[in-house]
């Protein structure tokens, strides 16, 4: 009888173990990278706290958790000298919050800063003392110039090689660096925040006119970016992109690297600082929370256009968090394509094999080489990541594989590329899966394409047709069936054993690219 009861127990125990065994490897295996412990940064900004969590250390981090509360720590600090009493009390609220999800998430490493309220406030750093205390890390009060620096750090982070002035406007104050490529200049802080600027003028938005005409007169930085890129950062003047990307109907909606004319960008940054917010078409877009200080943020960018005079306004949702995470990488880590980063980790959690991906780059480079089909660098760099993310959507029912691939890849969370960009992969993808013709083809994703990405996206689905049928996806193959054109045909060599792989599909494939690019196709040994 007791040795029947210890089976039973040891063969409860056994049970228990596999479960959690089971348990542990389901909760490890499924839409996560290994890239070690999470890591966070909370930003205590003049505005806004933020707790942003992410999947780890890495050139293109990935956020796990992300939440803001708008508590307004700045709205007093011009004209009292002080940190507002229920601002602070909202904010340890919030504080507690963040910390208490950090420790729930077993998050390992947190990063604290703060920026112009907390450094400009008499009791600063008595709220700064508390905050630590329930943070359990060091905050990090940031000089203007440490804020602009990592808020270059930032746009350098998520945009291709940037090139002009880079502007981050706070609640407090406004940041401003020039960047070209990885290197920068050292930067400068002005008092002209949303809130800063309510606070000075008693919410007057014409007294405020003055002071940031002649604020922003006496910068000489500015006069460096004539013809370039002004890089827009923070919180209002990403509100202020949305009102404008809804008022003008533009056909994407995702905020990093939304681009604008500088003429549009003045025009529009003049009407809404001269009429009543609430009056403005589409104005429920914005958070309304944000809306009062919208005035003060188009007034702010009005001025920077007029003083700088750039090509165009480019909209960064990367910045001082995404700076400092970006400092913290090694060298070598720095210099890898972010984009390339992201594409190869999507590639690892949603391909069939993502070895088929990294060789179908090599299988293209040679095709392309060989085409005489012309490629920039950026278009080489493009091809590539399409490569990395041509089959994340193999799981979708046949049917709906192009159109689930355009909403993975369009509306991706991706650095490093434009909108354009997105469009590209987005259909050479769709092309890959759908076939060559445009019936369902999304309108709004055709009208970002310029006429040569189009074509060249239907290339390059072309060649993916013939890949993927092929090979069925599978790594080992490809870079042993290579394909190019050689003495004006398109050949694809298929030795030995991979003779077998031919097929009446394969052929009718291998004819519709080389329809696509005027040669004769051939399949041989």
């Amino acid at each position: 009888m007791a040795n029947r009861s210890r089976n039973r127990s040891r063969a409860a125990s056994s049970g228990a173990s596999k479960a959690r065994r089971r348990r542990a490897k389901v909760a490890s295996a499924q839409g996560r990278l290994d890239h070690g412990p999470l890591v966070a940064v909370i930003d205590i900004g003049s505005n806004s706290i933020r707790l942003v969590i992410y999947e780890g250390l890495v050139r293109s981090p990935t956020p796990v958790f992300n939440e803001k509360v708008l508590a307004g720590l700045g709205r007093e600090v011009q004209s009292t000298g002080l940190l507002a009493a229920d601002a602070i009390e909202k904010a340890i609220g919030a504080l507690t919050r963040f910390r208490a999800l950090c420790d729930t998430l077993h998050v390992r490493k947190v990063w604290a800063i703060a920026t112009a309220a907390c450094r400009d406030a008499r009791n600063g750093a008595a709220f700064i003392a508390r905050a630590e205390k329930i943070c359990r890390t060091k905050i990090s009060v940031l000089s203007g110039s440490r804020e602009a620096q990592l808020t270059a750090l930032g746009v350098i982070s998520g945009i291709h090689e940037p090139d002009g002035i880079v502007g981050d406007l706070g609640g407090g104050s406004l940041e401003l660096v020039e960047i070209s490529g990885r290197r920068f200049r050292s930067g400068l802080t002005l008092p002209l925040g949303g809130l800063a600027l309510q606070d000075l003028t008693g919410r007057s938005v014409k007294k405020a006119e003055r002071i940031v005409e002649q604020a922003i007169g006496k910068v000489d930085l500015l006069k460096r970016g004539r013809g370039r890129t002004f890089y827009a950062v923070g919180g209002t003047w990403r509100a202020l992109a949305r009102l404008h990307m809804w008022q003008t109907g533009y056909p994407f909606h995702v905020m990093h690297n939304y681009r604008i004319s500088a003429r549009e960008a003045l025009e529009f940054a003049r009407l809404v600082h001269r009429v009543d917010t609430e009056t403005l078409s589409q104005i429920d877009v914005v958070n309304a929370a944000r809306r009062p200080l919208l005035a003060y943020a188009a007034l702010v960018l009005e001025n920077l256009v007029r003083a700088i005079e750039p090509r165009d306004v480019v909209i960064s949702v990367m910045g001082v968090r995404e700076g400092l995470l970006y400092s913290q990488l090694k060298a070598k880590d720095q210099k890898r394509d972010p984009l390339l980063s992201a594409a190869s980790e999507l590639n690892l959690l949603r391909s069939r094999s993502p070895l088929h991906g990294e060789e179908l780059i090599k299988w293209t480079d040679k095709f392309f080489a060989s085409s005489g089909l012309d490629e920039s660098a950026e278009e080489i760099r493009l091809r590539h990541a399409a490569c990395l993310l041509a089959d994340v959507s193999w799981r979708a029912h046949p049917d709906y594989r192009g159109e689930q691939s355009m909403n993975i890849i369009a509306h991706g969370a991706f650095v490093g590329i434009d909108h354009p960009g997105r469009a590209f992969l987005a259909l050479t993808v769709f092309f890959r899966h759908m076939g060559l013709g445009e019936e369902d083809l999304s309108p709004r994703l055709r009208e970002l394409a310029t006429t040569r990405m189009l074509d060249r996206a239907r290339v390059l689905g072309a060649v993916m047709r013939v890949a993927y049928l092929l090979t069925a996806g599978e790594g080992g193959v490809l870079l042993k069936t290579p394909m190019a054109v050689s003495r004006g045909k398109l050949v694809l060599r298929l030795p030995g054993p991979y003779a077998k792989l031919a097929s009446d599909r394969v052929a009718s494939r291998l004819r519709q690219l080389a329809r696509l690019i005027g040669r004769e196709p051939m399949i041989g040994e």
